[in-house]
C-alpha cells in the first residue's frame, strides 16, 4: 500500500515499464494505492492510474453498479410506458375521427351490457315466481310433519343458485358498464388532447 502523499513520486520514478498503479476504497472507506488490486476491489471500486496520477479507467464499486442498474431499469419502465402511450395514441386516432363517434361506440358497448342484464332479470322473475311455489309446498309438506322429498328439495336448491347467478349476473354487468363508461370517458379526454396538439 502506498500513501497519497507518494503517489507522483512513486509513478514517475517506476517509469514506463512499471506496472499499473491503482486506486481503491477499502470496506472502511479508506483510500488506498497499490499495484496490485484487492480480490474485494468489485465490490468497493476501483481506478487505474497513469504514470501522472490521472485515473485511465475505473470499476464501478457494487453500490454504483446497483445504482446504475436500478437507472436503467427506471428508464426501461419509462420509455415502454411512453412506447404503450404511443401505440394507443395511434389506434385512439386512426378508430375515429371524432368525439361523437366515441360516444357511439361507448353507447354500442353499454347497450351489450343492458341486454345481458334484461335477459337476467327477465329469468329471475321467473325463477322467483317459481322459487315461491316451491317454498309455499315444502312449507305446506312441514307443517303436516312430512319429511320433503327429495326431489322437492333439489329443485329448492337449483332454484336458488340459478337466483344467485343471475344476480352475480347483474351485479357483473352494472360494474362492466362503470368500467366502460370511464374508458369511453378517458378515450375522449385523450382524443381531445391529442387533436389540440395535431397542427
Amino acid at each position: 500500500m502506498v500513501s497519497s502523499a507518494l503517489l507522483t513520486a512513486l509513478l514517475l520514478i517506476a517509469g514506463p515499464a512499471q506496472a499499473a498503479m491503482y486506486r481503491w476504497v477499502d470496506s472502511n472507506g479508506q483510500v488506498h494505492y497499490s499495484d496490485t488490486l484487492p480480490p474485494n476491489y468489485q465490490k468497493s471500486g476501483a481506478a487505474e492510474l497513469n504514470k501522472h496520477g490521472q485515473i485511465i479507467k475505473r470499476t464501478l464499486s457494487e453500490a454504483e453498479r446497483s445504482q446504475a442498474a436500478e437507472k436503467k431499469a427506471e428508464q426501461d419502465r419509462l420509455q415502454h410506458e411512453a412506447d404503450e402511450q404511443a401505440r394507443l395514441d395511434r389506434a385512439l386516432t386512426s378508430t375515429y375521427t371524432t368525439e361523437a363517434e366515441i360516444d357511439l361506440a361507448r353507447d354500442r358497448a353499454l347497450e351489450h351490457h343492458r341486454l345481458a342484464i334484461k335477459g337476467a332479470e327477465t329469468r329471475a322473475s321467473a325463477v322467483n315466481v317459481n322459487l315461491k311455489e316451491l317454498r309455499d309446498r315444502a312449507d305446506r309438506i312441514t307443517k303436516s310433519g312430512k319429511a320433503l322429498p327429495r326431489s322437492l328439495q333439489a329443485q329448492l336448491a337449483q332454484a336458488e343458485k340459478e337466483r344467485e347467478e343471475l344476480q352475480r349476473t347483474v351485479a357483473q354487468n352494472e360494474e362492466a358498464m362503470v368500467k366502460v363508461r370511464e374508458k369511453y370517458d378517458a378515450d375522449k379526454q385523450r382524443f381531445r388532447e391529442l387533436q389540440v396538439k395535431t397542427p
